[in-house]
């Protein structure tokens, strides 16, 4: 289970690199990517920093991009945040949207297939 303080530097972190990504990055490769979310370890030593793209063909460009600032992002960080220690980051891609995209058309090719049943309660009242 994640604690209290862990959820707020997770929020901390993805508000302080979105903002050090917008302000302080010109590669409109990494601009290109949507941050959703960060876990970070317990210890706070290392920070997994999740994001989508809109088009999912830049999918190599854009993480290359993203490993390249990642040193530079944790720098601007360590001058920003108020922690011990800054977590060493790395971006991966939230495949999250595209597998709903996926589970989305297959409920409705299941809902295509078999006809919606008649419930309890309209029976009853025939």
């Amino acid at each position: 289970m994640i604690s209290y303080r862990i959820q707020r530097i997770n929020k901390e972190l993805l508000r302080e690199i979105n903002q050090i990504i917008f302000d302080n990055i010109k590669d409109e490769k990494v601009k290109s990517a949507i941050l959703t979310g960060v876990r970070t370890s317990r210890d706070l030593s290392f920070a997994r920093v999740f994001y989508t793209l809109l088009d999912a063909d830049q999918l190599e460009e854009v993480q290359g991009a993203l490993d390249l600032v990642a040193p530079k992002i944790r720098s601007f960080l360590g001058k920003q945040m108020h922690l011990r220690t800054v977590p060493e980051i790395h971006f991966c891609f939230d495949e999250s949207e595209i597998k709903a995209r996926e589970m989305d058309s297959l409920l409705k090719k299941v809902m295509q297939i078999t006809p919606p049943e008649e419930t309890e309660d309209e029976t009853d009242e025939l």
